[in-house]
């Protein structure tokens, strides 16, 4: 109890203290958009009725500064005031479900400049077992029965490990550990860094995990749902060129909804921020679209390494060369896709697929990149959206079978080109 009160505290007066600091980013941005717009008012009424205009601008200027002065400084004082608040016997909000899912929301969004603005919020990678960390070389001790087989799963943008319960049912993990035996593992991790930089803490700790259990592993199996599935890969792509033993362990990766040929809204949001920046009305809404995470920016085309970003400009318009990082040898890869159209081949499932991810790219197929995987390993549920991936039947199923060597049988896959 002593150690949980301090964590309870620093994470409350973070959050109370990065939303005073927000509100008055916020009135800011307003106040600049009010600025720029009365500028052209006042500018085309100085066509009309000529100087005379000069002196009331210089008042309404002033006016309106200082209200929004005093707005964005009442919220920077209540943000303040309120982190300085003493809160005893509250469980740190890291360590609940619906904190988690506040900070998961904020660290896709934001993540990357949290460890220098809020580093208490920027949590980095751990296990989770009931929502509390535990180090990999503790984690045997939490499991009732430890096994040679390893089920690790990671969740995707502004998730957590909470998020394989939706619907409130069995998670893919609990239903494994029952039917075959499977040892599950859930991470959770700061989203809104890039996925290379996910990757190398999630390397880290299975070779952690790996060494430090009390029996040989035999078989990891990796499931990750949109982002997740990106970072298990670039993982596996760092692990084995550093000759990372517990890679070669892998056995499945399961891939449920990842945009690895890149994510539509992230390239759309890429362009209208650009658009939005030439004009000084709508600067503002640009500045705050160009805020978004290092981690939503590398959706943009699944960037998986670090020479995908490093040293340069992310806000060019000229499209970027990515690193084609090829699927693991001798290993197992899935994909699951689905759209909110019963056809992926609808005109509406064409353009939204479904929700956040096209078929195409969830599949590995483009027009001018492909994935190698295999058409059979994979399965398109219909009439569904990019969140019911990360608990349906459907999929649980195809688990099942792929994770039991099953005899394979051609499913029906539609993708958008053959």
């Amino acid at each position: 109890m002593t150690e949980q009160l301090p964590q309870s505290q620093a994470e409350v007066q973070a959050l109370t203290r990065l939303a005073g600091d927000e509100f008055a980013g916020a009135v800011d941005g307003i106040a600049a958009i009010h600025r720029a717009i009365s500028d052209r008012v006042f500018a085309a009424v100085r066509l009309g009725v000529g100087p005379a205009a000069a002196p009331v601008k210089v008042v309404h200027d002033a006016i309106t500064d200082s209200v929004y002065a005093a707005v964005g400084g009442t919220g920077f004082v209540v943000g303040e005031v309120a982190s300085a608040v003493q809160i005893t016997g509250v469980t740190a909000p890291s360590r609940t479900v619906w904190g988690a899912g506040i900070l998961a929301a904020i660290q896709g969004l934001i993540g990357d400049t949290l460890e220098d603005e809020a580093p208490i919020l920027s949590s980095p990678m751990t296990f989770r077992v009931d929502g509390a960390p535990v180090p990999p070389e503790e984690f045997a001790a939490h499991v009732p029965v430890p096994t040679t087989r390893l089920v690790v799963l990671l969740h995707g943008l502004v998730e957590t490990e909470h998020s394989w319960r939706l619907g409130n049912r069995p998670t893919y993990g609990e239903r494994l550990e029952d039917d075959l035996g499977y040892t599950p593992i859930f991470v959770r991790f700061n989203s809104g860094l890039h996925i290379s930089e996910n990757a190398a803490q999630l390397s880290a700790l299975l070779t952690r995990l790996v060494d430090s259990w009390p029996m040989p592993v035999h078989e990891i199996c990796l499931i990750g749902h949109s982002m997740g599935g990106l970072v298990m890969r670039s993982a596996c792509h760092q692990a084995e060129e550093s000759g990372q033993e517990w890679v070669r362990s892998v056995r499945q990766v399961v891939c449920l909804g990842s945009p690895h040929l890149g994510a539509p809204l992230e390239q759309f949001v890429h362009y209208a921020s650009a658009a939005l920046d030439l004009l000084p009305e709508t600067r503002p809404l640009s500045k705050l679209l160009r805020r978004r995470s290092a981690g939503i920016r590398d959706l943009r085309q699944g960037s998986l390494v670090d020479e995908d970003w490093r040293d340069l400009d992310v806000d060019t318009l000229r499209a970027r060369a990515v690193r084609e990082v090829p699927l693991l040898a001798g290993v197992d890869h899935y994909f699951v896709t689905t759209t909110i159209t019963h056809s992926p081949k609808h005109p509406l499932g064409l353009i939204i697929g479904d929700g956040m991810v096209l078929t195409g790219s969830g599949s590995g197929r483009g027009r001018t990149r492909r994935l190698d995987f295999d058409a059979v390993n994979g399965l398109h549920i219909p009439g569904a959206n990019h969140f019911s991936l990360l608990n349906h039947d459907a999929v649980y199923d195809a688990l099942h079978g792929w994770l039991t060597s099953a005899p394979r049988r051609a499913r029906q896959v539609d993708t958008l080109w053959p």
